[in-house]
């Protein structure tokens, strides 16, 4: 094994991402096309144009990011990209089964869209939140949230996204106590992350309710690729095992740095990271230095790939 394929995940949105994508390439055109029909309005123009308070709401940001990253990588398929395993970063992870061949690209465009909606939807504005913490390790800052923690309020680990940077989730005044915990605890920061919602914690339990039911409508069939879950950090081609860890995906942490480390221990040497943004090629930078890793979502970028 030699190359993975990484996807970015909510965040790493922008308005304009794609537009000279489309320009350039026309599958990658056909793909924001597909996207618009399945959803009955124009996200390439959310995507092209914005506006940016309408690109960031996350019922239209999953979906985005999502077909930024196909769009990509349907065009470097076009000139001979193959890999030998693929992940993808909390909603990157659809985009990783659908550049696998587990999911068509129709339905995952249609289930983020829904999954997006189901999270935002699952808990009131203002009520949950998230924070980024760095210079703690796990078991620290999973004594920290314990601590933190009051009856009828949760605060859990979301990403463990390595080089001891770790994202925290759950009700706003847990989550403003275990700030206030962890730099006690001798955190070198811990900020506030500007997101509509808690994220990868159990209050995301209605969201991975509804995401389960409609699941049931849709086709999972074996990854070409194995595909390195954010649950496990292990790598699967087990459709069944593929549909019960998306759901779980929902409530659960994204095990980041295991994940990359999983794919080091493949002897994976080069990756590609494909949509907009360049988040993944910098913390695979910090989790496996062995592992040589670009960033592709500009023409010019595409234009310098060999396969």
């Amino acid at each position: 094994m030699t190359l993975a394929l990484l996807f970015p995940g909510q965040g790493s949105q922008r308005v304009g991402m794609g537009r000279d994508l489309a320009q350039a390439f026309a599958v990658a055109r056909q793909t924001y096309e597909e996207a618009d029909d399945v959803l009955g309005f124009s996200l390439s123009r959310l995507c092209f144009e914005g506006p940016e308070a309408e690109l960031v709401l996350t019922k239209h940001t999953q979906p985005a990011i999502l077909t930024t990253s196909i769009a990509v990588f349907r065009a470097l398929s076009e000139r001979g990209l193959t890999c030998d395993v693929v992940a993808g970063h909390s909603l990157g992870e659809w985009s990783a089964l659908v550049a696998a061949g587990a999911i068509e690209f129709r339905d995952a465009v249609r289930l983020t869209h829904l999954r997006g909606t189901y999270m935002q939807d699952a808990v009131p504005a203002g009520q949950g939140a998230m924070a980024a913490v760095m210079g703690l390790d796990q078991a620290a800052l999973e004594a920290v949230c314990a601590r933190a923690t009051q009856p009828g309020e949760v605060v859990e680990l979301a990403n463990l996204n390595g080089a001891s940077q770790i994202v925290i989730s759950g009700n706003a005044p847990a989550v403003d106590r275990a700030i206030a915990e962890a730099k006690a605890a001798g955190a070198k920061r811990a900020t506030k992350l500007a997101v509509s919602a808690p994220f990868h914690c159990s209050l995301m339990k209605p969201a991975a309710d509804l995401l389960a039911a409609a699941l049931t409508e849709v086709a999972i069939t074996a990854p070409r690729v194995p595909v390195v879950s954010n649950v496990t950090a292990a790598p699967t081609r087990d459709p069944a095992q593929i549909r019960e860890l998306l759901i779980r995906q929902v409530t659960h942490a994204v095990r980041w740095e295991e994940s990359i480390q999983t794919i080091a221990g493949l002897g994976i040497t080069r990756a590609l990271e494909l949509g907009a943004g360049s988040v993944l090629k910098g913390l695979v930078k910090r989790i496996a230095e062995t592992i040589e890793t670009t960033s592709i979502g500009e023409p010019a970028e595409l234009h310098a790939f060999t396969a």
